[in-house]
């Protein structure tokens, strides 16, 4: 058989990269809904969606067109996860977790134990427990794909749905803890939030460390220095505001926009602080899915 020319595998590619384009389109949401819940942060879940994604593209040039394209990427997105838990030690909490009995039916979801606003109750569950009623109960994958992407079989994951279940049936529906912010980095937010409502761009800096790094979702990740960061708001066309509030019970800087006569929560900022100082800016503004991802909104007050 010849082997491939330049242009063909120039066209398959092309074709690969946009069924790819096409296919996180309508992903996205769910892919970030699984990682937020899997990590206990909508910022940490955006962060290791767009990681996944990059990597998935990376890769792209490798992956078996045979095969499914949606559990490729949930399971890069599920192996981020899982990395990212160990670095965070939540494994060895996990390893030491009782085992409750295999007392819940398998095939039977828990029901309104997992409708959006009580999902963060799967934190209290170890990783793959975790992993699988998130994706058995919350996004309806089959047990055989979520043995595929979890790397067990299909009975590893009905034992771990049972145990899943059964400690969520076990435990007191509660709302997520509130995170109170030292008066410190709330005197900060608050002062980054106001010059950035007057558009004192200088006054901003000043909250600022020369060397900090700026995220804009999908768009820029490098110094903020280099960035038209604040010349972009500047000219954003349609009217926004910013306000302190918290986002699953963290505090956060939730971007208004003006939609009508009402200003509406659109999109949030989540700032790094080293020092009295801010030393890293990720706005998640182009992620809309994030506040619908979230169990619990305080959009804050917009003056």
């Amino acid at each position: 058989m010849d082997e491939p020319t330049a242009p063909e595998l120039t066209g398959r590619f092309e074709a690969r990269y946009r069924t790819f384009l096409e296919t996180i389109a309508s992903l996205r949401p769910s892919l970030h809904r699984y990682c937020c819940r899997m990590t206990g942060s909508v910022v940490d879940g955006e962060d290791i969606v767009q990681e996944a994604l990059f990597d998935a593209y990376r890769r792209l040039d490798t992956f078996d067109e045979s095969r499914a394209l949606k559990p490729w990427l949930f399971r890069i997105a599920h192996n981020r996860c899982i990395d990212f838990l160990r670095r965070r030690d939540v494994r060895r909490a996990a390893e030491t977790a009782d085992l409750a009995p295999d007392t819940v039916d398998p095939a039977e979801p828990v029901g309104a134990l997992l409708d959006r606003a009580v999902e963060h109750l799967v934190l209290a569950l170890p990783p793959k427990e975790r992993a699988c009623v998130l994706l058995k109960d919350v996004l309806g994958h089959s047990l055989e794909e979520i043995a595929d992407l979890v790397g067990s079989t299909v009975g590893g994951v009905k034992a771990a749905l049972s145990r899943g279940r059964s400690k969520l049936a076990a435990r007191p529906e509660s709302r997520p803890p509130v995170s109170v912010a030292t008066p410190e980095l709330a005197g900060l937010l608050q002062c980054y939030v106001e010059r950035f409502n007057r558009r004192d761009w200088a006054g901003l800096r000043e909250l600022i460390s020369a060397d900090a790094r700026l995220r804009v979702a999908d768009r820029y990740a490098g110094a903020l220095a280099d960035s038209p960061y604040f010349g972009t708001y500047e000219r954003w066309p349609t009217a926004w505001r910013l306000a302190v509030g918290q986002v699953d019970g963290e505090p956060a800087v939730i971007v208004h926009l003006l939609e009508g006569n009402a200003w509406q929560p659109s999109g949030l900022v989540h700032l790094e602080v080293v020092n009295h100082q801010i030393v890293r800016i990720a706005d998640y503004l182009p992620c809309p899915w994030l506040l619908r991802a979230a169990g619990s909104i305080d959009p804050g007050e917009v003056l």
